[in-house]
């Protein structure tokens, strides 16, 4: 898995401008734009290898995703250009800080998916679910205190990954 998340995020680190503008030319918004780039990137990776073609694929996902946003929200591509005044206020993160941060999202995904069944479902509920110790600790039928020990070492086997995972920062 690890091969194929570091040509992933190499793919992705090239092509991350390239990603964003086959979203936005389907009429998507930045912030929007970088939702599908990453559900694009989860696709993908749930997909079996396909490297010859992985810029290819991936946009097509970008792509895809894309239409389905819009179809989902009702909304038709725009007949004005991209650009006239639909950018977000010049607080608004980057589409570059939104890609990075998509990607850490990707990566985290798969370490979390390496975790041992019970502290992926401790993780899950606890933390991402954002459900009590008590009620995490009676859902999986253990005692609150062992609920703890596997949140502490769940996160340190995702600090450590997402260290030891390409594209991390140090």
């Amino acid at each position: 898995m690890v091969d194929r998340l570091e040509e992933l995020t190499r793919i992705v680190r090239a092509e991350r401008a390239a990603l964003a503008a086959v979203a936005r030319s389907e009429g998507l918004l930045a912030d929007e734009s970088i939702e599908c780039v990453q559900d694009a990137l989860a696709t993908f990776l749930s997909r079996p290898e396909d490297a010859e073609n992985a810029v290819a694929s991936l946009k097509t996902m970008v792509r895809n995703a894309a239409r389905n946003f819009r179809r989902r929200r009702r909304r038709s591509l725009p007949h004005e250009p991209i650009d006239a005044g639909r950018e977000p206020p010049g607080d608004a993160p980057s589409a570059e800080a939104l890609l990075a941060h998509a990607e850490d999202v990707v990566r985290l995904r798969a370490c979390v998916a390496e975790l041992c069944s019970v502290q992926r479902a401790v993780i899950t509920l606890r933390l991402l679910e954002e459900r009590s110790g008590e009620d995490v600790a009676e859902v999986l039928g253990l005692t609150r205190g062992h609920v703890d020990v596997l949140v502490h070492r769940a996160k340190a086997s995702l600090r450590v990954c997402m260290r030891h995972t390409p594209g991390s920062s140090p």
